[in-house]
């Protein structure tokens, strides 16, 4: 399963999508991959391990978004990821 964790403070935003499986990690990167490619404002991104390595979080991460642009951008991977809620 698929979910998502959303943090931001004045000019950072944060979304961390976390993943089980192959499938859904390359899916989760093939989505994210494409939506940062095709705008101008770009995250740092990384990955990291939980539960003991058994989930993978991709975390998006954007400083300093005077214009906020990230929430756009989160907003359209929870629905291209079909992600229905999130933290």
């Amino acid at each position: 399963m698929i979910d998502a964790e959303y943090r931001s403070e004045e000019r950072f935003a944060k979304l961390s999508v976390a993943y089980t499986t192959e499938q859904e990690k390359a899916s989760v990167h093939k989505c994210v991959d494409a939506i940062i490619a095709k705008n101008t404002t770009k995250p740092e991104t990384y990955t990291c391990s939980i539960a003991g390595g058994k989930r993978e979080v991709l975390v998006i991460e954007f400083q300093d978004d005077m214009d906020r642009e990230a929430g756009a951008i989160f907003e359209e991977i929870m629905k291209q990821l079909e992600i229905k809620s999130c933290d």
